[in-house]
């Protein structure tokens, strides 16, 4: 069991802006690979109101010691100001595609 590597979840409001904190996270090697997924639909509660609106989802692999770069990273680029931030760890896979994440990020 291993929980030195993450799943960080994150929703963007739109394909673009997506696909650019996708690049940023890779580019900068805090992430392996940034799944940026199809359109979802949320319902959420706001400044009091019940909103709903299409967000796209964001599943970033990495290891766990870069979480705190990430966060800064999603802070500073992303446009909510309270962004979905959410890491779980990976207890267990495939031994070869963990060792593909920590050779493709920062040491």
């Amino acid at each position: 069991m291993t929980t030195d590597h993450l799943i960080i979840f994150n929703t963007c409001p739109d394909k673009s802006t997506a696909q650019a904190i996708a690049q940023a996270l890779v580019k900068a090697k805090l992430a392996a690979c940034v799944q940026i997924g199809q359109a979802i639909e949320s319902v959420y509660e706001w400044d009091g109101q019940i909103c709903q609106s299409q967000e796209v989802p964001l599943q970033i692999k990495c290891l766990a010691r870069h979480f705190d770069a990430i966060e800064q990273l999603l802070i500073q680029r992303h446009p909510y100001d309270v962004p979905e931030i959410i890491a779980t760890p990976i207890t267990r896979g495939l031994p070869s595609y963990l060792t593909w994440i920590e050779e493709t990020t920062a040491s």
